[in-house]
């Protein structure tokens, strides 16, 4: 076997692995929004979506706390160490959740001890988030082909994200006041079971790291990320991005979800119904990505971010204007098929929000990242960190859906960030630091 024929198939083993993970990145996100639907009928939270967004908002708040250390890792000990650290974070966070499920815990105690293991599941992910990523676009060469690598990738990571939340509502039928997070421990039973091979497979795997971009510790780093304007315009693009693919399906399960006046009504099944809508949010993603996949080669990020934002916008502001009594039959996606479920239109309008974020993640990645070389593991630390967005602009969301103003308005926050991506596509993504050494 030639080289160059050993170098192919090392880096096929490499691109196959960063799917694998991509897809569990996704599993374990996925779980703390229908989790949080459990959680808000606790008695102890009071039915506050804002409370019962707060699994959500600790997964992504450990990004806060993991991002820089999670690029330096990356630099150090490079891309398989750091996977493998990261999947073990995993197990532990998910075992930690499933603990909190346990009977002798009463009171705030379980939700007090699940917060704690969505705290270091966000820990693994953002160890694994920091690993896929850039890999992935230096693997590809940067460009269209990285942006393609990590369309593809994002696949995977919508299908596990479009069955997390069917499962768990599934799981969880119809809400009552006796319903825990005993009641979800099928999930994690397959999350542990997923990451504990993870872990022996991956150990096992030879990955080459990738050579451009690659920094010995005889690098010198006369700058940083933050001397490149688009950069930093990007890192607060995916804040912003990150609150919004989550923002809008998980307020979405909230609003299915809720039997009262102020939700859509739908009492029969209602958490199932919502798991199932915001499932088929994530089928859209999974549909967008693979379509995205196969253009990204002819169709450059920028474009794509131009056409999705104003997409989304035009979609969000349809929603917003629409009473939740106008309602019409809507296909969702079980798992196994195609099922019809009377949802409101604004519902449908929100959902067909996944096909506009499908590309936006990866988008943005490669166009703050195209030119960094060097800094491009740093970059990605610091892109980690800022994925807290995840966390902190749904919290302030379902803030805003627990006031007056009800559920649909509390769609201005994603709208809003909507609007800078577009800047930010048209405008704000221009490298104008191209006299810095790179390599």
């Amino acid at each position: 076997m030639t080289q160059t024929q050993n170098k192919s198939n090392g880096s096929i083993i490499a691109i196959v692995t960063m799917m694998f993970l991509y897809a569990m990145i996704s599993f374990v996100t996925n779980l703390a929004a229908p989790i949080g639907v459990v959680m808000k009928n606790d008695p102890e939270v009071g039915g506050s979506n804002s409370l019962a967004m707060l699994g959500n908002f600790m997964n992504f708040f450990a990004y806060l706390f993991m991002g820089i250390p999670a690029g330096k890792m990356l630099m150090r000990i490079g891309y398989k160490k750091t996977a493998l650290m990261g999947i073990g974070l995993g197990l532990i966070g998910v075992m930690v959740q499933f603990i909190s499920g346990f009977e002798a815990l009463e009171g705030y105690s379980d939700n007090v001890i699940y917060l704690l293991g969505a705290f270091i599941s966000g820990m693994s992910v953002c160890l694994l988030n920091t690993v896929v990523n850039p890999m992935l676009n230096l693997l590809g060469g940067g460009g269209k082909r990285g942006n393609q690598l990590n369309m593809i990738g994002g696949t995977f990571n919508s299908l596990a994200g479009t069955l997390t939340p069917m499962l768990v509502g599934a799981l969880i039928g119809e809400l009552t006041k006796e319903s825990d997070f005993a009641d979800i421990n099928l999930v994690l039973y397959i999350a542990m079971a997923v990451f504990a091979v993870a872990f022996v497979v991956l150990a096992f795997i030879p990955i080459k790291e990738p050579e451009m971009g690659r920094v010995t510790s005889n690098t010198k780093f006369e700058h940083s990320p933050w001397n490149f304007r688009h950069f930093v315009l990007g890192a607060v693009g995916i804040f912003i991005y990150v609150g919004i693919e989550v923002g809008i399906p998980g307020t979405l399960n909230f609003y299915l979800s809720d039997t009262t006046e102020k939700g859509a009504g739908l009492v029969a099944n209602a958490a199932a119904i919502g798991g199932l809508v915001a499932g088929t949010y994530w089928f859209l993603m999974l549909i967008g990505r693979i379509i995205g996949g196969a253009i990204a080669g002819k169709v450059s990020s920028k474009t794509m971010m131009i056409v999705v934002s104003c997409a989304g916008i035009v979609l969000i502001l349809l929603a917003m204007s629409l009473d939740k009594s106008v309602t019409m039959s809507m296909p969702v996606f079980t798992g196994g098929g195609f099922g019809m479920e009377t949802v409101p239109i604004s519902a449908v309008l929100l959902v067909l929000c996944g096909l506009c974020t499908s590309v936006m993640w990866s988008s943005i990645f490669n166009l703050a990242t195209e030119g960094l070389g060097k800094y491009t593991a740093a970059a990605s630390g610091i892109f980690m960190m800022m994925v807290v967005g995840g966390g902190v602009l749904p919290l302030v969301q379902n803030h805003i859906a627990d006031t007056s103003m009800g559920y649909m308005f509390s769609y201005i926050v994603p709208l809003l960030g909507l609007g800078y991506l577009l800047y930010y596509a048209i405008a704000g993504c221009k490298n104008v630091n191209q006299d810095i050494p790179v390599d």
